[in-house]
């Protein structure tokens, strides 16, 4: 019976071994090689998107970036946000670490309901552009009296 016990073990004991092996070769594959599939996404800014009944409200977060790198382009309810993040390296000094890169970014939404182009407002405070986006009169809700 003991035999079958240090079996087991011995099983288990390999098991072990190769799980942390394989996790010591992902962990060096990113680190010697990127990990290029959350690379994409860390260019992209975040954003939140808010509905206040008459308009919507969008919150983007864009450190870094001034308002004549962006780009805002609305046609009906389609949405689209795109910029560049420049280097603010001094000239003539040499990096030694780099972690917020240069990039170009784009990114599309489909509002839930179209927008008054005409009424658009936007600022840029401490790095957060905010917009407010009326709603078009037809995508209002309008309350109907019963007669």
């Amino acid at each position: 019976m003991w035999t079958r016990v240090n079996d087991i073990d011995r099983m288990f004991g390999a098991m072990d071994l190769l799980r942390s092996r394989m996790n010591r070769m992902f962990t060096d594959h990113d680190r010697f090689h990127g990990n290029y599939g959350w690379q994409v996404a860390e260019a992209s800014p975040h954003t939140n998107l808010y509905d206040n009944g008459d308009h919507f409200e969008i919150r983007v977060e864009i450190p870094g970036l001034a308002k004549e790198d962006m780009n805002i382009k609305i046609q009906g309810n389609y949405l689209e946000l795109s910029g560049t993040r420049k280097s603010d390296a001094p000239e003539g000094y040499k990096a030694h670490r780099v972690e917020r890169s240069t990039a170009t970014f784009t990114r599309s939404f489909t509002l839930p309901a179209d927008v008054d182009v005409e009424k658009v407002e936007a600022g840029l405070k401490n790095g957060i552009l905010t917009m407010t986006l009326p709603k078009a009169k037809a995508a209002k809700p309008k309350q109907i009296d019963i007669k």
